[in-house]
């Protein structure tokens, strides 16, 4: 017998970061609206090291050792370059919009995890690419019909490169996560982040009002909540069983960016949402049992 859990328990956890993250996004959004991104990430990550350092040492955590440090680094760095590029686009984007472009992150993660192994990229991977890319001219679509300024093609750019390199931070969140604690996790890719971002902060970044804090407090405690959910879950589940919990996302988007900020879900974004989680459950799904299991391009 043993104590694992069982990937149904992994998956709600997942889920549940999911949905914290989601409110996180929330309060970030408003937070770059009035004082601009990189002021609202800078000071969210250091505020979530203060949350997650306290955990950390709370649970008498020891240095990283440097295998871990280097997954650390490189995990902290990416995913602040993704973190700081999705939130400047997403003040600019309806939030709906903007969680279905990030969609294509796990298609993404999928080649990425493919070339750093070697392995074959299988027909079904290539095919979901292809709906999934529909999916993103069906949204570019849309904007063209509403006519959308220039602030909303540079965020929607934004936040496609975003995806990119949040796929690269999920491959090393999985490695991440089988070396380290979730508190540890959590701590030093805020960490990095925060420390990455000071030098510049004398000129990208200015002191927040008072009535801004307890939103930076707030996002920054569920941001670490997430955080540790997310890290918990990858530790006990394969990246194919947490995968679709992604796609829960898009349901937290389109309401609360309707409930707080009055946006408006467009039949576009809604299609063009469809068509890039249709894309990722047919490149991600395992071949079946059969002479065609072991077919590959």
């Amino acid at each position: 017998m043993t104590a694992r859990p069982s990937p149904v328990i992994a998956f709600g956890a997942a889920a549940l970061g999911i949905a914290i993250y989601s409110v996180m996004d929330t309060l970030m959004k408003r937070l770059s609206i009035d004082s601009g991104a990189y002021s609202a990430v800078l000071w969210r990550s250091w505020v979530g090291v203060a949350i997650t350092g306290a955990l950390f040492l709370a649970q008498r955590g020891r240095w990283p050792g440097r295998h871990a440090l280097t997954l650390h680094i490189a995990r902290g760095a990416t995913g602040g370059a993704s973190v700081l590029l999705f939130f400047w686009g997403l003040a600019r984007v309806p939030m709906a919009q903007s969680i279905a472009l990030t969609f294509l992150a796990p298609l993404i993660a999928l080649f990425l995890a493919a070339f750093a192994l070697g392995e074959t990229i299988r027909r079904a991977a290539i095919l979901g690419s292809l709906v999934a890319g529909a999916g993103v001219l069906v949204i570019a679509t849309g904007e063209v019909q509403a006519q959308a300024s220039t602030q909303v093609v540079l965020g929607s750019l934004a936040i496609l490169a975003a995806s990119i390199l949040y796929a690269v931070s999920l491959v090393l969140l999985r490695r991440q996560a089988q070396v380290a604690g979730p508190a540890e996790v959590a701590l030093f890719t805020m960490l990095v982040i925060a420390v990455l971002m000071t030098p510049a902060a004398p000129f990208l970044s200015g002191w927040p009002a008072v009535q801004q804090w307890p939103s930076i407090v707030i996002a920054a405690a569920l941001g670490s909540l997430s955080a540790l959910l997310l890290a918990w879950a990858y530790a006990r589940a394969e990246a194919q069983v947490l995968a679709p919990v992604e796609y829960t996302a898009f349901v937290w988007a389109a309401c609360l960016g309707y409930a707080v900020f009055g946006e408006h879900v467009s039949p576009f974004t809604l299609v063009g949402a469809a068509l890039i989680i249709g894309g990722c459950v047919v490149a991600v799904r395992q071949p079946g049992p059969g002479p065609q299991s072991e077919a590959g391009l």
